[in-house]
C-alpha cells in the first residue's frame, strides 16, 4: 500500500475516532442536560424580598396617605402598566424577549463589548433571567458557575410553562429602580408623584433607563445627570429600532423632569406619633412588625387630617411662644359613640419619646371628681345629696384643704362639682365608697393597675391616680355616651393584599347607668357655664366638663364633651415642678387648658348639628351655693338653644398651701432636664434638656412624672 493511502486510511480513522469521541461527548452533555433537567425544578415559592409590600396607612377618610412603612412596592397587574412604558423596558433589557427562549448564551459576552465600547443598551441576561434570579427562592445573586447554570436551567423551564406577559409582570414588579422605590409602581411614584398608569413616553423610558443603574441614575447631578441623559436617549432610540416609536415620535420626546426624592417611610411631625399609635395597636391585634413591613397591609386609621391640624393650632395659637421648653401640653379628641381617637397633639416630635397625649401619665387632679360623682349617682344618691364643704376636713388626723381654704358648708353634688370643693368630694367618696368609685373609672375606661395603688386613699376622689390625655378623653366620652363606655382605638379597618378587609369596632359596654351619666353631665354643664371652666365655654351649644389642677400646678386639666364629642388637655412638666408661664404665673386648669380645649372644639363643632344633653332627674335644688331655686336655663330639647350662665358667684381654682404629691415614676423615656431648685418630694431626673427658653414643647418629649405616689398620703390637689 502506498504511502499517501496508509496517510488517507489513518485520517479517516482519526476523523471516525473524533466524531465518536464528539458524538460521546454530545450524548454525554445531552445525557446530563437531562439529568440537569429533572433534577433542576422550577423553584416551589418566591423570595420573600421580591413579593414583599410594605404597608399603607391611611387617615380616617381611606383615600389620604398618613404614612408608608417597609417595602415601598406595590405590585400591580400588567395591564395596568402603559404599553409604552412596557415597550421602553423591553428595548432597554431585552429587545427579542417575545422571541427568545428566555436565556441568552451570547449575553454576557454582548454585555462585555457593548460596555467597553460605550453603547450598552442591552444587559447582559434576558429579562426572564432577571426575573428568575430575582423572584425566586433559592437563587441568590452571587457570582458563580453553579448559581449561573442553575439560572439558565430555571430560565428555560420558565419560559416554557409561564407566558411572556407573567414573566414580565414580575420582572416589572420585583425590578429595583433606585430611590428606596422597588417595582414600576412605586418608581412612578418616587421619581414622578404618580400612578404608573399616568406616565408619559418619556418618563416610561427614563425609568427603564434606570434600571441599569439604578444608584446613579436615582438623583443624577453633574457628569451622571449627562450619562443619564445619553442612557434615557439610547432607550427612546431602541424603542424606534424595535418598531414601539416612529422616528418623528421619538423626535418629540424631551428629558423629563424628575420630582425631588422624597423618604416615603419616614413619617414626620404629628404623622409619626400616628403611626406609633398604629403600629403598637397593630401589634396588639396580632399583627408582627414582618406583617406591617412586608404583608402590604391597606390600614385605614381613625384620625381625621382637618381634627389633627386643629388640634395642633388650638395648642400653638394659645400656649404663649414665651412657655418654657418643659412644660407640655397634650390634647386627645374621641367619639363618644366609637371610642375612635379623632384627633390628638402630642407635642413637637422627638425620636423616641413619648407623646403628650397618649403616652405620657400626670395626676388627674380635678378631673377625676366626675367619676366620683358618677358612683354616688349609680349607688342611689342623687344630685340634692348633701356633703360637707367645709374646709380644712380631717382624716386620720390629716387636714385636706379647699382651693383657698373657702368653707361651703353643707353643699348639694351640682355645688360640689361646679365650685370643684374638694372637701365635699372626699366626704362623698366615703359614703360611696372608693372601690365602687375605683371600679367605676376603670368600667370608664381608666385602667384598672393605674388606679390600684391609690384607692385606699382619702384623697382618691380628688385625683391623685395618673392617667394620659387619651384615657381621660376616653373616660369623659363614656359620660357623652350616656353610661355607654367604647374602648378607645386608632384603627378603622386593615386590609391586607389579598383584599381581605377586617373591620375593627368595640361593642361598647355599660360603665354606669344612663341617668347617672345624664345628672352627671348636668353637674358638669354647671362647670362650664358659671363654674371653675367658664374659658371653655361654646357660645353656640352646650358643653359639660371639669377643670383639674393638682398641687403646685405640677399638672392642670380641662376634660369637657358635646353630645358629638369628648376632647382632654393637659400641661404638665415631668419634673412635677409649678407649670409657670410668663404673663399667666403658676396656671390652673380653667386657664389654658380650658383655653385650647375651647379653640380646638369650635373648630371641631364647626358645621356640626347643635344636640344638647337629656333633662337630668333633678338639680338639687335648697342649698346656698346650689341650684335653689326653679330656672329655666337647662334646655332638654335639640333646637340647639345656648343655656344661659348662672349668675352665682364665679370660682376660681387656686393652689392650697399643702406640700405636693408627686406623681408616678417613669415607665420609660429619657429625663427631660432641670431649669430650677429641687422640689423637697420630687427626686428630678439628671438634666440632660436644653436651656429652658424657646416656644412650649419644642425640647424632647415628656416621660412619665419622677416620682412615685404615696397611696396613702392624704394630701389633696388642688381643685
Amino acid at each position: 500500500m502506498r504511502s499517501n493511502e496508509k496517510s488517507d486510511v489513518r485520517k479517516r480513522r482519526l476523523l471516525r475516532y473524533a466524531l465518536i469521541g464528539v458524538g460521546a461527548a454530545t450524548a454525554a452533555l445531552i445525557a446530563l442536560f437531562g439529568v440537569a433537567w429533572a433534577m433542576t425544578p422550577i423553584p416551589d415559592a418566591a423570595q420573600k424580598e421580591a413579593t414583599a409590600q410594605g404597608s399603607v396607612i391611611y387617615y380616617r377618610d381611606g383615600k389620604t396617605v398618613l404614612a408608608k412603612q417597609g417595602v415601598n412596592r406595590k405590585s400591580v397587574k400588567l395591564d395596568q402598566v402603559p404599553q409604552h412604558v412596557r415597550e421602553a423596558v423591553i428595548a432597554a433589557e431585552n429587545r427579542t424577549f417575545y422571541q427568545d427562549t428566555g436565556v441568552s448564551f451570547t449575553g454576557t459576552a454582548r454585555a462585555v463589548w457593548s460596555t467597553v465600547s460605550g453603547n450598552q443598551v442591552q444587559g447582559g441576561s434576558t429579562i426572564t433571567q432577571q426575573m428568575v434570579r430575582n423572584y425566586y427562592s433559592g437563587l441568590s445573586q452571587e457570582r458563580s458557575i453553579t448559581r449561573k447554570f442553575k439560572e439558565i436551567m430555571v430560565s428555560l423551564k420558565v419560559d416554557q410553562s409561564k407566558s411572556k406577559n407573567w414573566v414580565l409582570q414580575q420582572y416589572l414588579n420585583t425590578i429595583y429602580f433606585g430611590r428606596n422605590a422597588n417595582g414600576i409602581q412605586a418608581a412612578a411614584d418616587a421619581y414622578f408623584g404618580k400612578d404608573v398608569a399616568d406616565l408619559t413616553i418619556s418618563q416610561g423610558a427614563y425609568l427603564a433607563a434606570v434600571i441599569q443603574q439604578p444608584s446613579r441614575f436615582a438623583v443624577p447631578r453633574g457628569g451622571d445627570l449627562v450619562a443619564a441623559r445619553e442612557r434615557w436617549k439610547s432607550v427612546v432610540d431602541a424603542m424606534v429600532q424595535t418598531g414601539a416609536l416612529t422616528p418623528a415620535e421619538a423626535a418629540e420626546q424631551r428629558f423629563p423632569k424628575l420630582d425631588k426624592p422624597v423618604n416615603p417611610l419616614v413619617p414626620k411631625g404629628q404623622e409619626s406619633y400616628m403611626f406609633d399609635q398604629v403600629r403598637a395597636e397593630l401589634n396588639r391585634r396580632g399583627y408582627s412588625d414582618e406583617d406591617i413591613n412586608q404583608d402590604g397591609l391597606r390600614v385605614t386609621t381613625t384620625f381625621d387630617k382637618k381634627l389633627m391640624a386643629a388640634a395642633e393650632k388650638a395648642v400653638t395659637s394659645v400656649v404663649p411662644d414665651g412657655t418654657p421648653k418643659k412644660v407640655r401640653t397634650g390634647l386627645a379628641a374621641v367619639d363618644p359613640a366609637t371610642g375612635e381617637v379623632v384627633a390628638f397633639y402630642g407635642g413637637r416630635y422627638k425620636s423616641s419619646q413619648y407623646d403628650n397625649a397618649f403616652s405620657a401619665k400626670v395626676q388627674a387632679g380635678s378631673t377625676f371628681k366626675p367619676y366620683t360623682l358618677a358612683a354616688a349617682l349609680e349607688n342611689g344618691y342623687g344630685l340634692d345629696t348633701r356633703v360637707n364643704g367645709n374646709s380644712p376636713m380631717r382624716v386620720a388626723s390629716t387636714p385636706i384643704p379647699n382651693s383657698g381654704g373657702t368653707s361651703y358648708g353643707m353643699v348639694n353634688l351640682v355645688t360640689a362639682t361646679r365650685s370643684s370643693v374638694n372637701t365635699a368630694f372626699v366626704d362623698l367618696g366615703q359614703k360611696v365608697g372608693l372601690d365602687k368609685v375605683a371600679a367605676l373609672a376603670q368600667a370608664a375606661g381608666i385602667p384598672g393597675p393605674q388606679l390600684a395603688p391609690h384607692k385606699s386613699a382619702a384623697t382618691f376622689p380628688l385625683g391623685v391616680a395618673s392617667v394620659s390625655a387619651v384615657q381621660q378623653a376616653s373616660g369623659y366620652a363614656t359620660f357623652a355616651a350616656n353610661g355607654m363606655h367604647h374602648e378607645a382605638h386608632v384603627i378603622r379597618s386593615v386590609t391586607d393584599a389579598s383584599g381581605k378587609t377586617t373591620e375593627i369596632s368595640t361593642a361598647g359596654a355599660r360603665a354606669f347607668g344612663e341617668q347617672a351619666a345624664i345628672d352627671a353631665t348636668y353637674a358638669m354643664t354647671s362647670v362650664v357655664e358659671g363654674g371653675t371652666g367658664t374659658a371653655a365655654r361654646l357660645y353656640d351649644r352646650p358643653a359639660a366638663g371639669k377643670t383639674g389642677t393638682t398641687d403646685e400646678s405640677a399638672a392642670v386639666w380641662f376634660a369637657g364633651y358635646t353630645p358629638q364629642l369628648a376632647t382632654a388637655v393637659n400641661m404638665f412638666r415631668a419634673d412635677n415642678k409649678p407649670v409657670v408661664i410668663p404673663g399667666y404665673g403658676e396656671l390652673s386648669g380653667g386657664s389654658l387648658p380650658a383655653r385650647v380645649w375651647q379653640a380646638f372644639m369650635t373648630e371641631a363643632m364647626a358645621g356640626k348639628p347643635v344636640k344638647t344633653f337629656p333633662e337630668p332627674s333633678n338639680r338639687g335644688y335648697g342649698e346656698t351655693y346650689g341650684d335653689d331655686r326653679p330656672d329655666d336655663s337647662w334646655n332638654d330639647g335639640d333646637d340647639g338653644q345656648e343655656i344661659p350662665v348662672v349668675p352665682d358667684p364665679q370660682p376660681t381654682e387656686t393652689v392650697p398651701e399643702t406640700p405636693p404629691i408627686p406623681s408616678e415614676e417613669p415607665t420609660d423615656g429619657p429625663p427631660d432636664g432641670d431649669d430650677g431648685p429641687e422640689s423637697p418630694d420630687v427626686t428630678p431626673p439628671p438634666d440632660t434638656g436644653p436651656p429652658d427658653t424657646g416656644p412650649p414643647d419644642a425640647g424632647p418629649e415628656a416621660p412619665q412624672p419622677t416620682a412615685p405616689d404615696r397611696p396613702t398620703d392624704l394630701q389633696p390637689p388642688a381643685n
